[in-house]
């Protein structure tokens, strides 16, 4: 199943570690992928294939207690090749991986 939104890329401090930066679901979204993956691996994350733009990389989205909908983190190297940033509007498309 594939899921395609537009989101801001925000920013999270994760103390000396650096930020991260990631960019949150439509709670619509998050609603239908918690219905089709009803059992999460560690952490609840869920298992996705990402593509913003013409960069496509396999990583897990991460539920976010204090948004109430899951978020893809958005590598640094992913940002660099789609000049985009915190701040940003970005298009994600997500296909959900066999979890």
């Amino acid at each position: 199943m594939t899921f395609t939104f537009t989101g801001r890329l925000f920013e999270t401090a994760t103390g000396e570690n650096g930020a991260w930066v990631f960019v949150a679901l439509p709670a619509r979204d998050s609603d239908e992928i918690l219905e089709i993956v009803p059992a999460r691996r560690g952490f609840g994350s869920v298992r996705v294939t990402a593509i913003i733009g013409s960069s496509e990389w396999t990583t897990s989205l991460f539920p976010s207690k204090e948004l109430g909908t899951y978020i893809l983190p958005v590598k640094r190297q992913i940002r660099l090749q789609q000049s985009v940033d915190t701040g940003d509007a970005v298009q994600v498309s997500l296909r959900l991986m066999d979890n």
